[in-house]
């Protein structure tokens, strides 16, 4: 029997469930794309930075940031964009990027996210939609029934059943490993942040004195 006779077999419930399939790939791609291009050593990245500041090559650092993929560079811009103004404003301008860059890193998971818990679920409602057409079945014929005839509705049951957990649990894996890379992303930026903010600070005092 083929894939295509089994997906058949599974009824209609398949449908949500290659579409479900289908979004997640598509979401898997797109983040594992974005991720790479943004990825960038952020502890080489603020040094380099920092020494440009300490050469009061300010236009330099900036370029540096425009150049740079990263939500690190992202809120190294916006905290040089503040760098003549005080400490809280700098650290609004900070605090304010580091959100937005948060969002796009976060972009679609929250999709992923349901469909891993989602997809289980319509496999369980195919079952479900699969053993009432067997009884159905029983009914209509009086009881008189043999196992072929039962076979079209628990071939259903099996098969969204099946179905529902191989799109739910790859799903589920990946969206927790994208979370993990994420999370990642999230800590460097804290860190990246406080570096900023008191080398901006120091920058400030130095000119003071």
């Amino acid at each position: 029997m083929s894939i295509i006779q089994i997906i058949v077999k599974g009824g209609i419930m398949m449908i949500p469930l290659a579409l479900c399939s289908v979004v997640a790939i598509a979401i898997l791609f797109e983040r594992l794309i974005s991720l790479r291009k943004i990825r960038v050593n952020s502890r080489t990245f603020i040094l380099q930075v920092k020494n440009l500041l300490l050469r009061h090559k300010v236009d330099e650092a900036m370029s540096l940031c425009k150049e740079t993929p990263g939500p690190i560079a992202g809120i190294t811009q916006a905290g040089l964009l503040k760098r003549n103004r005080s400490r809280e404003e700098i650290k609004d301008a900070i605090e304010g990027a580091a959100k937005t860059e948060v969002y796009f890193l976060e972009r679609y998971l929250g999709v992923l996210g349901t469909i891993a818990a989602i997809a289980p679920l319509i496999g369980f409602l195919g079952t479900v939609t699969g053993m009432i057409r067997a009884f159905m079945q029983v009914q209509t014929l009086g009881g008189n029934v043999d196992a072929s005839v039962l076979a079209g509705g628990i071939w259903e049951a099996l098969i969204t059943t099946a179905a529902g957990l191989i799109v739910g649990i790859p799903t589920l894996i990946f969206y927790n490993w994208i979370q993990s890379k994420v999370e990642r992303f999230v800590f460097e930026m804290q860190e990246s942040s406080n570096d900023l903010l008191d080398i901006l600070l120091d920058r400030e005092t130095r000119h003071e004195d």
